[in-house]
């Protein structure tokens, strides 16, 4: 190198000296800093693939992991969503999954049970919009997004509970502009942090909103990769649980529902009864003792794992006092309760339309509508027809 500057600028010997040697060694060493990057960039791809990788599940495509169930419209199988890794949902779902009635039932009239595993509620919403799925466990938001555009009916209650914002050390409510936020998009959560956002005073724009699963969040928030959180149990309970420093700042109160599509209850409407006593009989069981509360609380915990590959980072008697909280103790669960002079979910509705969260082809007469099937009704009037207080699960 340095003969071929001299060959060059033979003229110019102090001048190479003082200034081309210099360049060339800062060209060397950025030399070496690029074949660093290269090197450490390639460590980061293959962290950042396998951090897209979210329970067992490619997030590269939103909609990758979900087209391998095959859905398709007017299939012969009775296709349910359930989300695994949410409480009480995930519970309530993995009676109905090991419910040997409701097979038996379907089986016999040619219409199998099928039970589809997904990561949020708003991925089933475009499947029930195109007639893929029969029924499914979903949040609030969720809910009202599939029920407005005259996709589902609202069944009966799931959950009834307050989801949180959690953030770490002084941080409060008040102080959340400019922060990083994780949420999952169109999820009872997310309408919590719009609520929780909106009392301070403070527009979804001037937050750093951040897209993750739900199980990664209590460790992205102790490790200081976000700077709060929005979730539904029992991701605030595990992120208290590993450090003393995380704190509730906004409690919103949600809701979960048992939903199904509008055209299949109307076309099989007692098939759509079947799947509403299975819900009931799931809820009946575990009220009758704790026994058999924390025996659907281990399947839950297996289908979770399943799913996603990892172990429940709560105890059994954790998951236990969030069933208890949310659905048991509430003692007109699962049915709906409906006040005249506040219509459920309709300061949702209007609280979601008045931010733009909503579509304007929205209806609140659908949502309406939706609250008025009466299979729930049908079935709590004829408990022996619909074999509520019989128990017949796959252990």
């Amino acid at each position: 190198m340095k003969y071929m500057a001299w060959l060059l600028f033979p003229s110019s010997k102090p001048f190479i000296k003082n200034n081309v040697f210099s360049f060339f060694r800062t060209c060397k060493t950025l030399i070496h800093i690029a074949l660093i990057l290269r090197h450490f960039s390639r460590i980061f791809f293959s962290f950042s693939i396998s951090a897209l990788i979210f329970h067992g599940v490619a997030l590269a495509s939103p909609e990758a992991y979900f087209d391998r169930y095959g859905l398709r419209p007017s299939s012969p199988e009775i296709d349910l969503g359930i989300q695994p890794l949410g409480y009480p949902s995930g519970v309530i779902s993995a009676l109905m999954q090991r419910d040997r009635i409701l097979k038996k039932t379907l089986t016999s009239s040619k219409q199998p049970q099928k039970m589809h595993a997904f990561l949020r509620g708003a991925d089933m919403l475009a499947l029930f919009a195109d007639k893929r799925l029969e029924a499914g466990l979903l949040g609030d938001m969720p809910s009202i997004l599939a029920a407005s555009a005259g996709n589902v009916y609202i069944v009966g209650l799931v959950k009834q509970a307050s989801t949180a914002i959690v953030a770490k050390g002084d941080l409060q409510v008040n102080g959340l502009a400019g922060k990083r936020i994780g949420y999952v998009e169109a999820s009872s959560a997310h309408h919590t942090l719009l609520q929780g956002l909106s009392s301070a005073g403070i527009k979804e724009s001037e937050v750093k909103l951040i897209p993750m699963g739900i199980s990664d969040m209590p460790d992205a928030l102790a490790r200081g990769d976000i700077d709060a959180f929005s979730a539904w149990e029992p991701a605030p309970t595990i992120a208290m649980s590993k450090n003393a420093q995380i704190h509730i700042v906004f409690r919103g109160v949600s809701t979960d529902y048992f939903v199904i599509e509008r055209d299949f209850a109307n076309r099989a409407p007692q098939t759509a009864l079947h799947l509403v006593a299975a819900f009931v009989r799931a809820i009946d069981w575990m009220r009758r003792s704790s026994r058999n509360t924390d025996k659907a609380i281990r399947w839950a915990m297996a289908d979770a794992l399943k799913f996603s590959g990892k172990p429940s980072q709560l105890s059994v008697a954790q998951i236990a006092a969030i069933m208890h909280r949310e659905i048991l103790d509430i003692p007109s669960a699962p049915v709906i309760l409906n006040d005249p002079r506040t219509p459920t979910l309709q300061k949702e509705f209007q609280f979601l339309h008045h931010l733009g969260k909503l579509p304007a082809s929205a209806k609140w007469e659908n949502v309406q509508s939706a609250l008025r099937y009466d299979g729930l009704a049908k079935v709590l009037a004829e408990p022996r027809t619909f074999q509520i207080q019989i128990d017949d699960y796959e252990d």
